[in-house]
């Protein structure tokens, strides 16, 4: 296994625990988070720069329970790890599910720092869940 695979997991583990600080322990400071994002804005999946803006995508999660969270492959290629996540959350404003299979893409720098982070989500699912 790779450093940027077992960097990876060791991020989704801090997650699991809610060790936010542990994530961005391993973000570089100026990361870009929903780089390259030209969809829909939903204040979970807006573009950040730095670590501090990503704070901020954490603290939205709060509007979620979150049901199943499993990363379960891990893909790497040119710097680039992949990650398919299935993945199953209630909205707590209105007990609405989402189910959806996203795709986290995280790219490292030289350092072995988080450089770019997106996620490849059904907006579509978010949107209708979270509105009216």
């Amino acid at each position: 296994m790779s450093a940027n695979i077992d960097t990876i997991k060791t991020m989704y583990e801090c997650f699991g625990r809610g060790d936010i600080p542990g994530i961005l322990a391993h973000l570089s400071d100026d990361v870009e988070w929903e780089h390259d994002w030209h969809g829909e804005i939903l204040k979970w999946y807006e573009p950040r720069r730095g670590k501090e803006a990503v704070v901020g995508f954490f603290l939205t999660l709060s509007d979620f329970e979150f049901l199943k969270f499993e990363p379960f492959a891990f893909l790497e290629g040119d710097g680039m790890v992949a990650v398919p996540v299935r993945l199953e959350l209630e909205y707590k404003a209105n007990g609405k599910r989402i189910r959806d299979l996203e795709m986290h893409l995280w790219t490292f720098g030289g350092d072995g720092k988080v450089t770019g982070f997106r996620h490849f989500v059904d907006t579509l699912q978010f949107a209708s869940a979270t509105r009216g």
